[in-house]
């Protein structure tokens, strides 16, 4: 799994905290940017509640090698964009998939696992040479077979997906990828994200009885 940020608002802690102070203030947005303390007034403002004003940030990530199980889960989040590498008119000729971590590491796991993808891949490549096209030959390939998606959501949905997917009850591997990309927001806007990740970071667990009982550090 590779995940890179492809590109962000500059300075997002300032716009944003601009934007805040501007419902407050006379004075439009454009003339509040740079002063006072970003930090202090972004902070203030969205610990009572008022999220809007970081919707003004957005970032786009490009993601790298991840199953397609993971990407069914990720486009739940529907206040994003997202485009997906096309098994339609990109031929899979090599037998790229994920391995779950449930899988790697046990022999005999991983002999079944592996023998089942490459069945899956040699009847994949074979009805392509019987003339069927990729777009109907990718029927048989597995939720494990590798993808790569760019993602591009504002600060506040950001929030949200951090929330559900750095828990430690989210998946594995959206869990990775979501604690990389948290990293990543964190290092360009490091007030929007100061509390970023899991309720357990911040307060009590909201899972109840599902809770895994083993609240996580801040990434």
């Amino acid at each position: 799994m590779i995940v890179k940020l492809l590109a962000y608002t500059r300075d997002a802690d300032e716009v944003c905290a601009a934007a805040g102070r501007s419902c407050y203030s006379e004075e439009p947005a454009h003339d509040l940017l740079g002063t006072g303390d970003a930090e202090k007034s972004l902070s203030r403002i969205v610990g009572m509640g008022h999220h809007s004003v970081i919707e003004h940030a957005s970032f786009t990530f490009s993601v790298e090698g991840v199953s397609r199980a993971l990407t069914h889960q990720l486009v739940r989040h529907r206040i994003a964009s997202f485009s997906q590498q096309s098994q339609r008119y990109v031929s899979l000729n090599e037998p790229t998939y994920v391995v779950p971590i449930t899988v790697s590491g046990d022999p005999d796991r991983e002999k079944v696992y592996k023998d089942t993808m490459d069945t899956i891949w040699n009847a994949y490549g074979r009805l392509m040479e019987l003339g069927v096209p990729p777009e109907d030959a990718r029927y048989l390939l597995p939720n494990g077979c590798t993808t790569n998606i760019t993602i591009t959501m504002n600060a506040r949905e950001l929030l949200h997906f951090f929330s559900l997917r750095c828990c430690n009850r989210a998946q594995w591997e959206i869990r990775m990828m979501a604690d990389e990309m948290q990293r990543l927001c964190r290092e360009v806007s490091p007030t929007i994200f100061a509390l970023a990740g899991p309720p357990c970071i911040r307060g009590p667990c909201p899972e109840g009885k599902k809770s895994c009982g083993s609240p996580r550090k801040s990434v």
